[in-house]
């Protein structure tokens, strides 16, 4: 029987899915254990691919199902290629008691040692619950399809506990991940996107590419409105700037918009751009953005995959709530990803980086490999509006309501002039280079494949 012609809930169907012409090869022998191990390529790129057995107690796991999965990862850490997870599990089996437990654990050991070593993918196709929602948490990326859901314990547990009512797809499923959590990076429209999209995510990650410095240059200038007050969406920027017809794939499209992290390809090699998005918030850093962007760089950083920052942004968003979610140690997160990060890193100021979130979002002092800024870039401690109104308080509180906006907006000319902005942050080397929005592509391009391409040391913990 082909494997496409099963249940389509059977491991190998879905695995003939995934893999190249359908072709796959046992690691070990299929038994009843929840799950199976293979090995076959994607985009041409070996992988070794576990799947739960959703045909068999659906797919929880014991010690037998367990030890394969441990098997799998010891192959991926052997070949040192990217390991795929396909997840529907409802967890640790009931009939191996604490032993299944303690073999779970076994698990979860394999995947913190691979960590930042080899790419883990995980695809979750349908109700993953308890050690089989872990599982996948403890790995890169996370790509949900439609029925997938991932919570600790299912909607009948919840009600008996907390006498919640809740039904699956609201306590687990795209709905819940796709704004609220931060833990799924891709929710897939329909079952093949996210085929698909784990295709595309093994392709970038396990085949960089080399990076030809001779990107051709378009004119960017129409993406970013002159005014620093308009609001604008980044993602047609972000587009023009990566090559056309290659892979491309957005993390957590819906989880901290401010922030837009994607993974794509310019000069024909995997790049990783990190951007503020204007749409959403203006485009300012809040917590969720911090912790957010801090993952993405960790990420690109243990993989060796070179960084493109795009900074449009006029500060840390303020306010008691944010103090209290977090913000300075979510934010700190940043800081601190950023300054061990030793991939190529490559920052463009379009508008505006003000303040502290001018340092978090890659600057020089941060270590970054080269930062540019377009001409009409304005870099400051805060804007020259915001900071006249400071510095000159007392004076202009003292004018007629109809003369004060004139007198700010004289102030704040002349302190522009005053504060130096783009040209003296390039003066004091903050900024390495003015360039037109024209030359942008080859300008990346270049900065990057003339770095030394190193890879950090570090795992990719869960932040």
């Amino acid at each position: 029987m082909s494997p496409l012609s099963r249940d389509p809930r059977d491991p190998e169907s879905r695995i003939a899915r995934l893999v190249d012409e359908e072709n796959f090869t046992f690691l070990i022998p299929r038994t009843d254990c929840g799950v199976i191990a293979v090995t076959g390529l994607i985009k041409g790129n070996k992988v070794v691919i576990f799947a739960s057995d959703a045909t068999v107690k659906s797919g929880a796991l014991g010690v037998d199902g367990s030890h394969v999965i441990v098997t799998a990862y010891k192959a991926a850490m052997g070949a040192q290629v990217p390991i795929i997870g396909v997840w529907h599990s409802g967890g640790a089996r009931l009939s191996d008691g604490v032993a299944s437990l303690d073999a779970f654990g076994e698990v979860f050991q394999s995947m913190i040692l691979a960590s930042g070593r080899i790419p883990q993918l995980s695809l979750v196709l349908g109700p993953t619950a308890g050690g089989g929602a872990y599982g996948p948490a403890l790995t890169d990326l996370i790509v949900l399809a439609p029925e997938g859901r991932i919570f600790v314990t299912g909607p009948d547990v919840v009600k008996s506990v907390t006498g919640e009512d809740i039904d699956m797809a609201l306590l687990g499923g795209p709905e819940a991940h796709k704004k609220n959590s931060g833990l799924a990076h891709i929710i897939a429209a329909t079952e093949q996107a996210a085929f698909d999209d784990i295709r595309d995510l093994t392709a970038l990650f396990a085949n960089h590419g080399f990076m030809r410095p001779d990107a051709q240059d378009i004119d960017l200038s129409e993406f970013v409105p002159d005014s620093t007050v308009r609001s604008y969406d980044v993602h047609p920027l972000v587009n023009a700037i990566l090559d056309k017809g290659s892979e491309q794939i957005e993390l957590l499209s819906m989880w901290a918009p401010n922030m837009t992290t994607i993974i794509g390809r310019l000069g024909g090699a995997t790049v990783g751009v990190l951007a503020n998005n204007p749409a959403h918030m203006a485009g300012v850093i809040d917590a969720a953005a911090g912790e957010k962007a801090a993952r993405f760089v960790r990420t690109c950083d243990a993989f060796g995959i070179p960084l493109i920052v795009i900074a449009d942004v006029q500060g840390f968003l303020p306010g008691a709530g944010q103090e209290w979610e977090g913000a300075v140690r979510r934010g700190a997160k940043l800081l601190h990803a950023f300054g061990e990060a030793v991939v190529p890193r490559v920052t463009l100021i379009t508008r505006r980086a003000y303040g502290g979130a001018y340092v978090a979002m890659n600057s020089k002092s941060l270590g970054a490999t080269h930062v540019f800024a377009w001409p009409c870039a304005e870099v400051s401690v805060m804007g020259a509006v915001a900071a006249v109104r400071v510095l000159h308080r007392k004076m202009l509180a003292e004018l007629p309501a109809d003369r004060r906006k004139s007198m700010e907006l004289e102030l704040a000319a002349e302190h522009e002039k005053s504060s130096g902005g783009v040209h003296q942050a390039l003066e004091i080397g903050a900024v390495d280079e003015i360039i037109e929005p024209g030359s942008t592509r080859s300008s990346l391009a270049k900065a990057i494949s003339q770095a030394p391409h190193r890879r950090g040391s570090h795992s990719n913990m869960p932040l």
